[in-house]
């Protein structure tokens, strides 16, 4: 059967955008439908501000469209929009075998990058604050708890359903993951599933008179600002890429409206990166020196920093300090400058038009060439596709 479109080149698809606006996640999906639809299409999208858990609008039993992209939370709503019998790509990847195209973000990936955050900063003990019930929660714990193994570490949980959650009173709630909290090993970093559950987090570790972050570092997931901004104090995140989570499922819609196939595999997007807040922004090394060479790393690594200069600062000999940043963190002085200089390069690449020579310069490379051949041995990439990758 001719889609509508397919009948007249005047003819604007109508798209149902069933998202949430009460979310920070939501919003960045729906900024992504949008770049889309400006670029490739000229959509006419029909659109209200709701909830993540509301059901389905009334008026959907009767339009007339032609696609729906939608947040799918329950079986209700997956009926509702099965019943239209349009094409339906999902954004959200709770329920399973519904059936329909699934764009999700990379949960294991979102994991494994808040896992680096506070590695880098120096924990070697880690927990997890989740949702049992939840299968994105459940990923980001389940890689955790991977990654841990092959550091010969163990993870701390600490999870309930959602009905439980909603059973109990706040006060109960807080008091139970206080006394968690209180028996945790110090120093520790801990992942919090989403930003959602952050200032949550954060009350009982005041009620365990635990300090966010020097005994205790917490990330959370979804850089939802007013969330994160609202805690206390606030809190460091991974941000999804949400936004391209919403340009390929309209990229995805379109091709199903014009009466494409395609994959039946999930997409599943990788993170864009860690926003550093208050809550990480500690190291939590007990070598004093160290320490004090990783400062001064973080502080100067992409000016003309040598190893000599670090060391100096250290007060210890070369070898010393060596073998000491290896059996502290894995790694050797050269290595974590050049870890410092990579970073801020992507965080330039990300976050700016600076043209590459710009970028390799401000970044403490010596040439473009030296910093397109780090990025080529260590991130598999070169600093172009990065920012491709990235944008």
């Amino acid at each position: 059967m001719r889609s509508r479109q397919a009948e007249s080149t005047d003819y604007r698809p109508h798209v149902a955008l069933l998202v949430e606006t009460s979310l920070g996640s939501g919003r960045d999906i729906l900024r992504g439908i949008a770049t889309y639809a400006r670029q490739q299409r000229n959509w006419s999208l029909f659109h209200e501000p709701r909830g993540l858990e509301e059901s389905a609008p009334d008026w959907l039993k009767n339009w007339k469209g032609d696609g729906i992209l939608a947040r799918i939370q329950t079986p209700q709503l997956a009926d509702a929009v099965k019943a239209t019998g349009l094409p339906v790509v999902d954004v959200l990847g709770v329920l399973p075998d519904t059936g329909f195209p699934l764009v999700h973000v990379d949960d294991r990936a979102i994991a494994a990058m808040g896992a680096a955050h506070l590695y880098d900063r120096g924990f070697r003990k880690f927990g997890f604050f989740g949702i049992s019930d939840e299968n994105w929660s459940q990923h980001r714990r389940d890689e955790l708890r991977d990654i841990l193994v092959q550091k010969d570490s163990d993870l701390h949980v600490f999870e309930a359903t959602r009905q439980e959650i909603q059973e109990m009173t706040w006060e109960q709630r807080e008091d139970s993951l206080a006394q968690w909290i209180a028996n945790l090993p110090k120093p520790i970093g801990v992942m919090v599933c989403s930003d959602q559950r952050g200032a949550d987090f954060l009350e009982a570790c005041r009620r365990a008179n635990v300090t966010v972050p020097d005994e205790l570092a917490v990330i959370g997931v979804d850089n939802d600002e007013p969330l994160c901004e609202v805690c206390q104090p606030p809190l460091s995140s991974v941000w999804p890429n949400h936004h391209a989570v919403g340009f390929e499922a309209a990229k995805i819609l379109d091709t199903l409206m014009q009466g494409g196939k395609t994959s039946d595999k999930p997409i599943m997007i990788p993170p864009r990166k860690v926003v550093t807040r208050r809550s990480t922004d500690v190291l939590a090394i007990e070598d004093r020196n160290v320490a004090k060479a990783l400062q001064l790393i973080r502080q100067n690594g992409c000016e003309e920093i040598s190893v000599d200069e670090i060391v100096r600062v250290s007060g210890l000999s070369r070898s010393v300090l060596q073998r000491r940043f290896r059996q502290t963190l894995g790694t050797t002085i050269h290595a974590e400058i050049l870890n410092c200089r990579i970073n801020h390069a992507c965080h330039l690449l990300t976050e700016t038009d600076l043209s590459m020579m710009d970028i390799a310069e401000r970044s403490g490379f010596k040439h473009q060439e030296y910093m397109g051949a780090v990025f080529k041995s260590k991130l598999q990439q070169t600093p172009g596709q990065f920012r491709k990758a990235n944008a």
